[in-house]
This record gives C-alpha cells, sequence and structure tokens, in this order.
C-alpha cells in the first residue's frame, strides 16, 4: 500500500523546472469565488463546503539569481467542479504578489537565465516576460505531457505515450468489441488500466519560436519514464550545460515488474545518444536526480532492498568523472527527499522527523548532517538559488504556504498568504504533541487536535485517527479528505498517532510492522487511546477510530478485538479479507513484503490468517460505515464489499459508500463533500 499516497495530505507540490500538461484537466474558468459568505463567516468553523475555497498552491519555482517565486494557485468551483490554475509571482523576500496569467497557466519555469517564463495555458506552450507582458505561442509540439527547456535554451525534453502493443480490436479487424487479451501481470494498476501505451522520454530543438527535430531516446522500448503510476517530473532532469538527461526508469514489464522496485538512474548524453545506468547493482528503487552546479556530479535518493518500497531513502552522489557512487548520508537512519545542492561541497534536504518535516543539511566533506530548521511544520519542496532558499511549509493548521528560508538562522518568513481570508473568520483547533508509554516500554507520539474554543470542563467525543501506509510519515500534513482540523471543528477530539511503522523515528520503528500487521502497531492505537480516554475532557462512552487504506485494515481490525472501547468505526478502502486482497491487487512487491510472502507458502504467514481481519468478524458488534471506489486497483472495492455483506449478515448497524467514478482516493469535488457529510452524519449519530 504505497507509502507516498496513503499520507492522505494535499495535492502533491512541485518546485521543478518542468511544465506537466495535465495539470489543468478541466475547463478554466476565469473567475471563481472563493469568498466566505455570512452564514459561514457567523459559523466560524471549518466546513466541507469551506475547503473548497481554499486556494491550493502547486508548482514553487524559483529564479536563477534568487531574486523571484513563481507559484500557481489552483482554485475550484463547488457546483460546476470547474476549476481554474493561475500563475502568480512575488519577492523572495516577500512583497505583494502579482498575478501574471488570467486565462489559465500553469507549469512555469524560468528560461534564457530568467529573463523569460515558459508555462502552459489551454494546451498551449507560452512564454512571457516575469511581468506578465509579451505572451507568445510556442508552436511545434503536440501531445505531450512532461516538458523542461534546456538551461542553454536550445531544447527541450518531453514525455509522450507511445502505442507498442496491439488491442484485441486490431488484432481482429473489429470496432465495437469491448475484451481485453491479457498474458502478463501489470494490466491494471492503482487506478487505470494499461493502454497498450508507454511514457517515452523524448528531446527536440528549440530556436525561441518552435520546437522541432524530435527524438525518442527510448524508441520500442516497453518501460516508462518517470515510472509509473506517479510519472514525478522529479524523475527527470538536465545537467546544467544542457548536454545531458538523467532519468529515472525501472527497465522491467509484466509479473518481473510487479514483483520488483528496482528502478535505476540513466545518464542520457544528449549530442552523442550514448546512455548510461549509473545505478546498476542496486536492487531497490533509485529515484529523483538532480545534478551538482557544476555538472560534475548526481544526487539522488536511493533504497537498498528490492522488493521493499518503504525501504530507507538514502542519499547518494554519483560523480561522473570517476564513475564512482557513494552513500554520503551513512549513519542516518531517516528517509532523504527534496534534495537541493548549494554549490558543491553541501546538499539540503528534508526528512521526516519525528512528526515533523524539517530541512536538513549534510556537509560532503565531513558526512556531519545538522538541522536547518524546527517547528510543527511539514517543509518542502525547497528551491535553492544563488544562496536563497525558499520551501512550501505546511502544518496541521494550514496547507502549504511559500516560505523564504535564512540559510544561516533557520528563521524563515512565510512569503504567501493564499488562504488568508479564510482564517480572518474560521477558528483552527490548537495541536499538542503527546508521547505515551506503549505496553512493551517505548515512547509513543501521538498529535492531539482539540476543538476551537476547547473547553477543559466539558467532556468530548474522541476520535482515533489510524493512519494508511503501512509505512510513510504521519507528519504536519493537510488533507483536503481526512482533515484533522474539520473533524475537530465538528467537537471531536482528534488523537493520531504515530505507531510502529511510520517513519521519523529510525528504521527499527519504520519496519516493525512488516509481518505484524495485527500485532505492535495496533497494540500502540490501543495504548494511545486508553491513555487519551483517561482525560476528564475525554468521553470514554464516545469514542471512534477512523483510517483509509492500511489506516482501514486498522478499522476492519480493531472492529473484531477492541474490547467495547469504541462505539463507531469508519474504514475507507481498507484491507478485510488478505488472501482475497492478494489474489487482486497488482504490485505484489508490498504484500510479499509486509505479509511476509504469498498465501499459499508452507507455513502460511500469520499476514493471511492471524492478522486478516475477516477471522475476527465474529467478534463484530460496533456500529461501521464502509467507504471504497470502483476504480480502487490496490485495495479493489471487493474488499469493502465483502466487510459490508459480513456486517450486515451479522446484524450489525452499517453503511456502504460507495464512489463509482473514484479510485483509492476521492478527489471530485461534489463526491469529497458527500464524503465529509456521511462521515460526520454516521459519526455524529453513533457518538452524540
Amino acid at each position: 500500500m504505497k507509502k507516498l499516497i496513503f499520507l492522505f495530505v494535499a495535492i502533491a507540490l512541485t518546485g521543478l523546472n518542468a511544465c506537466k500538461s495535465d495539470e489543468k484537466v478541466t475547463p478554466e474558468a476565469n473567475v471563481i469565488d472563493v469568498s466566505l459568505t455570512e452564514a459561514e463567516k457567523a459559523g466560524g468553523v471549518l466546513t466541507p463546503e469551506i475547503l473548497w475555497k481554499y486556494g491550493r498552491i502547486g508548482s514553487i519555482v524559483l529564479s536563477p539569481d534568487g531574486s523571484t517565486v513563481l507559484y500557481t494557485v489552483t482554485h475550484y468551483d463547488l457546483p460546476t467542479e470547474a476549476r481554474t490554475t493561475n500563475i502568480y509571482s512575488i519577492p523572495a523576500s516577500g512583497g505583494t504578489p502579482v498575478q501574471l496569467t488570467t486565462d489559465g497557466g500553469s507549469g512555469p519555469q524560468w528560461i534564457d537565465n530568467g529573463s523569460a517564463i515558459a508555462y502552459l495555458a489551454g494546451g498551449k506552450i507560452m512564454t512571457m516576460k516575469p511581468d506578465g507582458t509579451a505572451k507568445k505561442e510556442i508552436t511545434g509540439l503536440q501531445d505531450f505531457e512532461i516538458l523542461s527547456f534546456s538551461p542553454a535554451g536550445n531544447m527541450v525534453y518531453f514525455t509522450r505515450r507511445v502505442k507498442l502493443d496491439q488491442t484485441a480490436n486490431e488484432k481482429y479487424g473489429f470496432q465495437n468489441a469491448k475484451v481485453r487479451i491479457i498474458d502478463d501481470l501489470m494490466y491494471r494498476h492503482w487506478d487505470y488500466w494499461h493502454d497498450y501505451s508507454y511514457s517515452h522520454l523524448f528531446t527536440a530543438s528549440f530556436n525561441g519560436e518552435a520546437i522541432s527535430n524530435e527524438k525518442d531516446i527510448m524508441e520500442g522500448q516497453r518501460f516508462d519514464t518517470p515510472d509509473a503510476p506517479w510519472f514525478d517530473e522529479a524523475d527527470i532532469c538536465w545537467s546544467p550545460d544542457g548536454k545531458q538527461i538523467a532519468y529515472a526508469c525501472k527497465k522491467l514489464t509484466g509479473k518481473a515488474y510487479s514483483l520488483s522496485t528496482n528502478t535505476d538512474i540513466y545518464l542520457y548524453d544528449v549530442t552523442t545518444g550514448a546512455e548510461k545506468n549509473i545505478t546498476e547493482g542496486n536492487m531497490g528503487y533509485d529515484k529523483t536526480p538532480v545534478f551538482s552546479p557544476d555538472g560534475s556530479m548526481v544526487a539522488y535518493s536511493s533504497m537498498e532492498e528490492d522488493g521493499y518500497e518503504s525501504d530507507l531513502e538514502r542519499l547518494f552522489v554519483y560523480n561522473i568523472a570517476r564513475g564512482e557512487r557513494k552513500w554520503v548520508s551513512e549513519g542516518w537512519d531517516y528517509n532523504v527527499g527534496n534534495i537541493q545542492w548549494n554549490g558543491t561541497g553541501e546538499i539540503w534536504f528534508t526528512s521526516p522527523f519525528r512528526g515533523t518535516q524539517p530541512i536538513f543539511k549534510i556537509s560532503l566533506a565531513s558526512g556531519s548532517i545538522t538541522s536547518a530548521t524546527k517547528g510543527d511544520y511539514d517543509m518542502g519542496p525547497l528551491q535553492l538559488q544563488n544562496g536563497v532558499l525558499v520551501s512550501g511549509m505546511m502544518s496541521m493548521a494550514r496547507p502549504t504556504e511559500v516560505a523564504a528560508v535564512n540559510m544561516s538562522t533557520g528563521e524563515f518568513n512565510m512569503i504567501t498568504d493564499v488562504n488568508g481570508h479564510i482564517y480572518e473568520s474560521i477558528k483552527m483547533g490548537r495541536t499538542e504533541e503527546r508521547y505515551t508509554k506503549t505496553k512493551d516500554g517505548k515512547d509513543l507520539q501521538s498529535w492531539i487536535i482539540y476543538p476551537p474554543d476547547f473547553d477543559p470542563a466539558k467532556k468530548y467525543p474522541a476520535l482515533l485517527y489510524c493512519k494508511g501506509g503501512p509505512q510513510g510519515s504521519l507528519g504536519q500534513g493537510w488533507s483536503y479528505r481526512w482533515n484533522y482540523q474539520i473533524m475537530a471543528a465538528n467537537g471531536y477530539i482528534v488523537v493520531a498517532v504515530n505507531r510502529r511503522g511510520n517513519s521519523g523515528f529510525g528504521s527499527y520503528w519504520r519496519e516493525q510492522i512488516s509481518g505484524d500487521y495485527g500485532g505492535k502497531n495496533i497494540q500502540d492505537y490501543l495504548d494511545a487511546i486508553d491513555a487519551m480516554a483517561k482525560e476528564p475532557f475525554v468521553d470514554e462512552e464516545r469514542l471512534g477510530a477512523v483510517g483509509a487504506s492500511y489506516g482501514g485494515y486498522s478499522v476492519f481490525y480493531l472492529a473484531g478485538m477492541h474490547n467495547k472501547r469504541f462505539k463507531a468505526f469508519v474504514s475507507h478502502c481498507g484491507v478485510y479479507n488478505t488472501i482475497a486482497e492478494y489474489g487482486s491487487t497488482e504490485e505484489y512487491w508490498y504484500p510479499n513484503k509486509d505479509y511476509q510472502g504469498a498465501p499459499w507458502d508452507k507455513p502460511q504467514p500469520p499476514g493471511y490468517n492471524k492478522f486478516s481481519p475477516h477471522t475476527l468478524v465474529d467478534k463484530w458488534d460496533t456500529p461501521i460505515l464502509i467507504i471504497t471506489g470502483a476504480n480502487d486497483f490496490r485495495i479493489p472495492y471487493s474488499q469493502s464489499l465483502e466487510a459490508f455483506n459480513s456486517a450486515q449478515l451479522r446484524g450489525v448497524p452499517s453503511r456502504l459508500l460507495f464512489f463509482e467514478n473514484e479510485s483509492h482516493w476521492v478527489t471530485k469535488p461534489q463526491n469529497a463533500v458527500i464524503w465529509q457529510k456521511e462521515y460526520f452524519e454516521f459519526l455524529d449519530t453513533y457518538l452524540k
């Protein structure tokens, strides 16, 4: 259950010099009213409708001289589900933002040494001056997904779907047949069916007016770059001189692909066409290459173990001239991400660290790592240019804004305030870090989110939030669905637990969960909620447990062994029957690692009976809301149907919320509001 997705945070952010053509998928609306109604102002608390009035920062791109930040903001119109994305500019030192586009603009990048900006609008490639004037269209390129201009300004790379496989209709000459002929695995992935095509990397010439001379550098290859299913543009980058491209690719197909995480990084010479695998021999993920400013080295993140998607993300540096790679973060027991060079001797990055995500820096000469920022925030993505550092900054009370970070002191200044108009009227609940001793004597961190205007003299219902993953980070994330603040606004105390399996507490803590799904991490949940229930302001007779993905599994499992602690459960896209799930999922490296094998192995791993929620359904006696989507191929919706049917047959009060056009996530505005309404209606029924 892919760790990067099960965080359930806001829209993924990019700080890259690349455009992505699918940033806008619905028609642009020039003006979307995101002001609060008088009733919303008078209410003073967060609602599902207000969540869809938030502006969502996307791309963050710092100019080469470090003076100016470009960023995009997306707004949604709930009644029509239209959305608009536009580009803004603001001094890196702070100041008044300037809206550079009014009729749509996404994926901005600086070109011509910062004298111009390239971007996408209405399916067209556009350029403009930094002040938003002199807009013109770049011609010659059609049908692309990711686009990046070279530092020299004479070339671009881009990705495009290339059809290589034959359909059944083509094989038999029929037009109307609806059939697939399948001979291998990976015929569907997360939320989409294989479309007989592959994401290939192309180069092309650019003369300032048009793009021409396209070349598919992966011609005939049945592989994707960037790697499916996220197609992350951070996996491709230019060298500073524009003569090389580094890209990540897992050159496997079918069954081999489903069993392996062996993604490698390739250096491609634009002039000669020569290519070299610089991570050959490392069997885990190698991702997110970043050239040093002088082009002599490539930094990247690397996992060691094949088939372990949540292995330690290590920082490696490859010396191009010597052909040598070095693990520069050796001894650092936390994941490394958002890599940025500061000259050639220092790298800045982020790491999940004890429920937050600060910025760190490493000296390549000494290997010493020091923290650069502190505070209850998740920092990233980073942009570092000319001695200036800016970063996205997110907390449990606010979605991402752009902050300028003082590289000497670590102090930061929030330079954007996209949603200030909301916070003028809406109260947020207080967040508190809390530690509990587990039954085996470990220090267990939880984040407690209190209702606005919390009164310790009152008694409140409490919700145990069960995080997905199963690995990953429970940090200071902001979600537009699993939102702690909206739960608090509805009168609930939220207990978000960094149980075993979560990153940010060292490898032992993260790795313990594999092979022990229903074991110590479930006890961690019980230890945390039991401790919180002893507080005089918590009503121990009104406790609920909620979660999605692995969190949904956790809810199903708790339902069979909670010993009357909880009065209501909510499980979204959870695993109910691990044997059935194994036979219907798609990426098999995760169950092989986390369940410790296949269900037919002898002896059978405990994940298939000892730790499968369906084996405890005879003890279910508590109302449960079960949510799923028809297009979820990671944990197929049949898991939720099986759980709901079992609850109904057992006479357990239960409701199924089935989204016909959603997958593992609920992304469409009106669906998301219905999700929130049903979620709170159910909880309020049994906990208030």
